[in-house]
C-alpha cells in the first residue's frame, strides 16, 4: 500500500492521473535531477533537458493534439508541473509558461492563423515561451502598466522594459502586455504574440540573480518594436479579460510545481533526521526535530489539497476560478518556502553548504512567492472575494 503520505497524495486521483504522476517522477529522477546542481553553478541553461519532455507529452500538455500536442485533463497537467518541480524549478517553469500563459491565451483568443503559426512549433519543443508581464514599477499592477503600444501604419510600436522575464534568452515567442491608452487603466491593457527571433527593437540584457542561475532571467527592452496587426491577440484594450483567465490557469500550475518543492524539502529532511546523530542518538528522535517534520507534512497536505480542489474544478468546466487559484498560489508557496526553512534548520550548517541542495531550495521558493502575485496581492483579492467587493 506504501506509506501514509503516499495514500494522502493519491486520493481522489483517477488511475491514469497516478500513472502520469509516476511516470513523470521516474523521468525526473533520472533525467533531470542529476544534472540540476551542475547547471546551477555553470548558469547554464537546460535546453537538453527541455527537448527530452517532448516525446513524452510532457512538453505540451494543455496543446490539443490536433496541434501536436499531448491535450490531458487540468489536474493531470498540475500534476507533472508538481512532479517536475520536484527535481526542478527551470524545467517546470518551462511548462508551465508554454501551456497555462502562451498557449491557453491563443488557444482561447488567438486567430485560426495564430493557432497555425504558433502552438505546432511550441508543441514540438522548437518555440519556447516567455511572457513579458512584469515591470520595473511594480509587477503585481497590471493596470498601471508602463509599457505602450502605439498605432502605426500595418501594426503596433511597443515601448517599455520588462523585468524577471524567464526563458527570453531561449524563447520563440514573447507573450506580451502593453496599454494602448494608459488613462484607461486596466481597459487599456492589449495582448500581443511576438517574434522576438525577427522583431527589431528588442534587446534582451542580463537581469543578475543570486539564485536560479540555470533560468538566465533577463530585463527585456522595447524600443520603437514594430509587430504586425497579427501580432494582436484578441482587441484592443482586451488584453484584461485574456491575462485573467491565463492567471487562474497560471496560478494553478504554479501553485502545483510549489507543492512539488515543498514535497521535496520533506523528502531530503526525513531521511537526513534519521541518519544524522547528535548527543548520542539520531537528531529525527529529539522533539523539536519531530515538530518540525510533523509541521512540513501538515502544511504540503494542506497545500496539496487546496491545489488538487483547483484541478478538479478546472476539469469541471467551473470557467473562472480566481478566488480559488489565489487561495491554492497564497498556500502553496507559502509552504514550500516554509518547509525549505525547516529543512535547512534540520539540516543545521550543512544546509548552507554546497553539498546539500535544501539551501538552494530556500531562495527558489521564495521566487515562487512572487512569481503570478505576491503573498500580499494574494491576501488582497482573497479578501476583496470574502467581502463581496470583487467577483468572479
Amino acid at each position: 500500500m506504501g506509506s501514509p503520505l503516499e495514500r494522502m497524495a493519491d486520493f481522489d486521483l483517477t488511475e491514469e492521473q497516478r500513472a502520469v504522476r509516476a511516470a513523470v517522477r521516474e523521468f525526473a529522477e533520472k533525467e533531470i535531477l542529476p544534472h540540476v546542481e551542475e547547471h546551477e553553478r555553470a548558469a547554464r541553461y537546460p535546453s537538453e533537458l527541455v527537448r527530452k519532455l517532448v516525446p513524452l507529452g510532457y512538453m505540451a500538455p494543455m496543446i490539443p493534439e490536433e496541434y501536436g500536442g499531448s491535450y490531458v485533463d487540468a489536474m493531470s497537467y498540475g500534476l507533472i508541473c508538481e512532479e517536475l518541480a520536484r527535481v526542478d524549478w527551470v524545467v517546470a517553469s518551462v511548462v508551465s509558461v508554454t501551456n497555462s500563459l502562451a498557449a491557453k491565451s491563443i488557444l482561447g483568443f488567438g486567430s485560426p492563423a495564430q493557432k497555425e503559426r504558433w502552438l505546432p512549433p511550441m508543441a514540438r519543443g522548437e518555440c519556447l515561451a516567455s511572457a513579458c508581464l512584469t515591470e520595473t514599477g511594480g509587477g503585481t499592477d497590471l493596470g498601471n502598466m508602463q509599457t505602450v503600444a502605439k498605432r502605426c501604419d500595418g501594426g503596433w510600436r511597443l515601448t517599455g522594459t520588462k523585468v524577471f522575464i524567464s526563458h527570453a534568452d531561449h524563447a520563440g515567442i514573447f507573450f506580451v502586455v502593453a496599454s494602448v491608452d494608459r488613462s484607461r487603466k486596466h481597459k487599456g491593457v492589449t495582448a500581443f504574440l511576438v517574434d522576438p527571433k525577427t522583431t527589431e527593437g528588442i534587446t534582451i540584457g542580463e537581469f543578475p540573480m543570486r539564485t536560479l542561475q540555470r533560468d538566465n532571467l533577463a530585463e527585456v527592452h522595447f524600443e520603437d518594436a514594430f509587430v504586425p496587426d497579427e501580432a494582436l491577440l484578441g482587441e484592443p484594450g482586451g488584453g484584461f479579460p485574456i491575462l485573467g483567465g491565463a492567471l487562474d490557469m497560471g496560478r494553478f500550475s504554479v501553485a502545483m510545481r510549489c507543492v512539488g518543492q515543498a514535497q521535496r524539502c520533506l523528502d531530503l529532511a526525513v531521511p537526513y533526521a534519521m541518519e544524522r546523530e547528535a548527543f548520542g542518538q539520531k537528531i529525527g528522535e529529539f522533539q523539536m526535530i519531530q515538530l518540525k517534520i510533523a509541521e512540513m507534512v501538515s502544511r504540503l497536505e494542506r497545500a496539496r489539497a487546496v491545489c488538487y480542489r483547483l484541478g478538479r474544478m478546472l476539469d469541471a468546466g467551473v470557467g473562472r476560478a480566481s478566488l480559488e487559484s489565489s487561495l491554492a498560489k497564497l498556500t502553496a508557496s507559502e509552504a514550500a518556502t516554509q518547509n525549505a526553512l525547516d529543512a535547512v534548520q534540520i539540516h543545521g550548517g550543512y544546509g548552507l553548504s554546497a553539498e546539500y541542495e535544501v539551501g538552494r531550495l530556500v531562495l527558489e521558493a521564495k521566487a515562487l512567492e512572487f512569481g503570478e502575485g505576491t503573498s500580499e496581492l494574494h491576501r488582497k483579492l482573497i479578501a476583496e472575494f470574502a467581502l463581496g467587493v470583487r467577483k468572479q
